[in-house]
């Protein structure tokens, strides 16, 4: 049980440090203009030398942002009660610390994976017709490990709670 929990906390740390690093920097998506090489995240977008804050209210831009804070905040809630678990501190007893923690990894999972949909099915419809010399970018890449990180770190936990609720019976005599 402790190393499924060992496993999901790390799973969800490392994720956790990736959506932070994927929401804050500015690499979401790369692309060539009048020669340049340019870039943007989900906040800024930059030229060569100098960036710029994305002061459009772009819907998709708008809804990604809110579906990483989201995670974020699940994913810490979920490692702040896993830890919880993992050392037995005993303040909440009217539910599973270790259930609950796997069912916020799981809504981290979700989360990300909508705000990744949303900016993966804009960006390919507006820039895929529009330009031709376009790519995603490191920051993108490492919201789509963020994704699966945080959804191993709900099996892991979901894993601890079944060998916890169903302790193994004895062997027949």
């Amino acid at each position: 049980m402790y190393s499924f929990m060992g496993g999901g906390l790390f799973c969800a740390g490392v994720g956790n440090i990736l959506l932070v690093v994927s929401t804050a920097t500015d690499y979401w998506m790369q692309y060539r203009h009048s020669g340049n090489f340019m870039h943007q995240g989900l906040w800024r977008y930059c030229v060569p030398g100098k960036c710029y804050i994305h002061t459009d209210s772009v819907a998709y831009w708008d809804a990604t942002r809110a579906f990483m804070i989201l995670s974020l905040l699940a994913c810490f809630i979920g490692i702040v009660i896993g830890i919880m678990a993992f050392t037995h501190y005993s303040s909440f007893n009217r539910f599973d610390k270790t259930f609950a923690a796997g069912i916020l990894y799981f809504t981290s999972c979700i989360f990300v994976l909508l705000a990744m949909a949303i900016y993966t099915g804009v960006t390919v419809n507006y820039y895929g017709k529009r330009y031709g010399n376009w790519r995603f970018s490191w920051s993108y890449i490492i919201g789509w490990v963020a994704v699966v990180l945080t959804f191993f770190a709900g099996i892991f936990y979901m894993c601890a709670y079944r060998m916890h609720e169903s302790p193994r019976s004895p062997a027949p005599r």
